[in-house]
């Protein structure tokens, strides 16, 4: 059985439940609350020296880190990556856009204003962050208006990768119904079989 160290309020954290929940996956989660610096310990750095969630811990001991690696592991010989070599890359194309496009900005707004206080020097941040985010969102769009899904004409790990925190976009500033084609994906990828919510 797989063993979870992750925050439940994480999207990274949550792209791993809920791909693990749709593969049907035995696994148990071990609440770990970053915000309070449990990713700090000893043990926990132990585990993952880079002291973030989310980290797997496999069967025969071994640690496995970083959302997306975690999602690619799981996925391995699943209906959720294909087994083509050029649609397996384009998985991996648009996780790593999630990584380096999408995730630093859209997901960084919402740890400012769900984590830190009103006052805090990062608000300044916002807007820089909400243009970028915009970007990445444009960018998905256009993606989207010409097909259901990002690889391979069906729902894989790519999907799971951006949903975790584009699903909860709008309610830290971004205007998701300027985004239809987005909206329409959102709703197909919570119509998947074994979808849960974040959280």
């Amino acid at each position: 059985m797989f063993t979870v160290y992750g925050m439940a309020d994480s999207g990274n954290c949550y792209k791993v439940k809920l791909a693990l929940e749709q593969l049907a996956l035995p696994y148990r989660w071990i609440e770990v609350d970053s915000t309070k610096g449990a990713t700090r310990s000893a043990n926990f750095l132990a585990m993952n020296p880079n002291g973030r969630v989310p980290t797997l811990a496999l069967e025969d001991g071994t640690f496995l880190p970083e959302s997306n690696a975690i999602l690619f592991y799981l996925a391995e010989n699943s209906r959720l990556l294909p087994a083509d070599r050029l649609e397996r890359a384009r998985v991996l194309q648009w996780m790593f856009f999630e990584q380096y496009s999408h995730e630093p900005y859209v997901a960084v707004v919402r740890f400012i204003l769900r984590y830190l206080p009103p006052d805090s020097p990062r608000r300044a941040e916002l807007s820089r962050l909400q243009e970028r985010g915009n970007q990445a969102l444009a960018v998905m769009e256009q993606h989207l208006r010409r097909e259901a899904f990002f690889a391979a004409g069906r729902y894989s790990v790519a999907d799971i990768a951006l949903f975790a925190y584009t699903h909860c976009a709008g309610e830290f500033g971004f205007d998701l119904k300027a985004y239809p084609a987005i909206s329409s994906w959102l709703d197909r990828v919570r119509s998947q079989p074994r979808f849960v919510p974040l959280g």
